[in-house]
């Protein structure tokens, strides 16, 4: 294979690597240190023609095709196989007339933020910036702005696409609404997406930031917080976190060494609106450090402030039907202060606009949900085998008030097995999207992933 490989890298502009290259390593790391891919080759697309030029070398020789821009959202490691990088492909064009973006595979919201806020526009963006575009908004995209504008991936309107054949496709929800519907919601299980549009939303300004609180001198902090979503308006978006902080003097002093609690809020009212607002939360227990101010969009980063580099991890996902008590002493007992590994639990309000059906119809679920739940492990003095235990006891304790999974929160490995995959969609949906992996990708070239299996292999299995 050595000279079709030779062949191939003459007709791509990026790089073309194998195990031994001296960019191997680089080139397959992403963001989570826990899983790396061990592909047989590395295509560095950097340019759609590069992409179809891999994905029709890997359908010539029976090789299985991964992704990866900045690898935030992986699931199963390649071992074998190929590998197409994207983060080559970083273009932005902002169109301020349409109030759209346009983004090359690889781009990252930290390049389009700044980029729309010289129009007085935003992106649906997440809490991390650093975040990749196409991924995080084909998974569904929960943003800063969830309950004020919906979802990310509701935003979509084009891309375009390589498929398993090798293809090149300009999807719309007009042209062409059967694919577009699968790929929004669906990510690489159809083809490698090499350019999207989206919209921008008018915000230019918030009134966000945070509420630190010690969890053992605030216990009570969750159920305030519970309390205290009911009723707000769409203009109010929030999480809480509970987080080990680490001994370490990179951390402020009143935090350093503690489990606390840190609300996060971002509201696109008024700054006195929003004073008013959250005053609820100061009375929650002592205040460690408060940080809430009215800030231009391009500081909306330092509200979750999560870091950028990469870092090993396992997480797992439930969108919950409630937030009570019995709720909050389920979360506590298992991934509390108290429990025997460490874990960053995150629970974020949903409801308000992420609860309106999408204007161009995709396959993203739970709409219905008014929360959802993160749970995170730091694989840094624990091991998977440490944190599987904890997660399976927390999520099957939370089983009854479930209504599914959260695709960009879904973890890897178990934690992003058959059944996980099944539970970020609707039955019904699910099922759909089987028979169009059927029609656009019969031998699941697009595996390496949070996979939807062909219905034919479905059928198969017995499933």
């Amino acid at each position: 294979m050595h000279d079709e490989i030779e062949a191939l890298a003459s007709r791509v502009a990026g790089p073309v690597l194998v195990p031994g290259d001296g960019d191997y390593d680089t080139e397959r790391t992403g963001a989570n240190l826990a899983v790396r891919h061990r592909p047989d080759l590395i295509v560095g697309a950097a340019r759609a023609d590069d992409v179809r030029e891999a994905v029709l070398f890997a359908a010539r020789h029976g090789l299985p095709v991964a992704v990866q821009a900045t690898g935030h959202g992986f699931a199963t490691a390649a071992e074998g196989g190929l590998l197409v990088t994207t983060g080559r492909m970083a273009d932005v064009h902002v169109d301020p007339e349409r109030r759209t973006v346009t983004v090359g595979a690889g781009a990252r919201f930290d390049q389009v933020i700044p980029e729309a806020a010289r129009y007085g526009l935003a992106p649906l963006n997440g809490s991390a910036p650093h975040v990749g575009v196409v991924a995080y908004t084909l998974g569904g995209g929960v943003g800063l702005l969830v309950r004020t504008f919906g979802w990310a991936a509701d935003t979509v309107r084009s891309f375009d696409l390589v498929t398993a054949d090798g293809s090149l496709r300009h999807v719309t929800s007009e042209d062409d609404p059967e694919l577009y519907w699968a790929v929004v919601g669906g990510r690489d299980n159809f083809g490698i997406v090499t350019r999207l549009e989206m919209d921008l939303v008018p915000v230019s300004r918030l009134y966000g930031g945070g509420f630190f609180y010690d969890a053992e001198e605030a216990p009570d902090v969750l159920n305030v917080y519970a309390r205290w979503t009911r009723g707000l308006p769409p203009e109010m978006n929030s999480s809480v976190a509970l987080i080990p902080m680490p001994d370490d003097s990179d951390v402020p002093e009143p935090m350093r060494g503690r489990h606390v609690y840190h609300v996060r809020i971002a509201y696109t009212g008024s700054a006195s609106d929003g004073e008013r607002l959250v005053e609820p939360l100061r009375k929650a227990g002592p205040v460690l450090f408060e940080a809430v101010w009215d800030m231009p969009y391009t500081e909306s980063a330092s509200i979750h402030d999560e870091p950028p580099h990469p870092v090993p991890f396992q997480r797992e996902t439930a969108m919950l039907d409630l937030l009570d008590e019995d709720v909050v002493r389920t979360l506590l007992e298992h991934a509390g202060p108290q429990a025997r590994v460490p874990c960053v639990v995150e629970l974020r309000h949903l409801g308000g606009a992420a609860a309106r059906p999408a204007q161009r119809p995709n396959c993203v679920a739970h709409r219905e949900a008014p929360y959802l739940l993160s749970v995170v492990t730091l694989l840094v003095q624990a091991t998977e085998d440490d944190a599987r235990p904890v997660h399976r006891q927390l999520f099957g304790a939370l089983k009854p008030v479930s209504s599914g999974a959260g695709l960009n929160f879904l973890g890897h490995g178990a934690n992003a097995g058959a059944e996980r995959v099944r539970d970020a969609y609707a039955t019904a949906d699910f099922e759909r999207l089987a028979r169009l992996k059927s029609a656009h990708d019969p031998r699941n070239t697009f595996r390496l992933n949070h996979n939807i299996p062909p219905a034919s292999d479905m059928t198969a299995s017995g499933n």
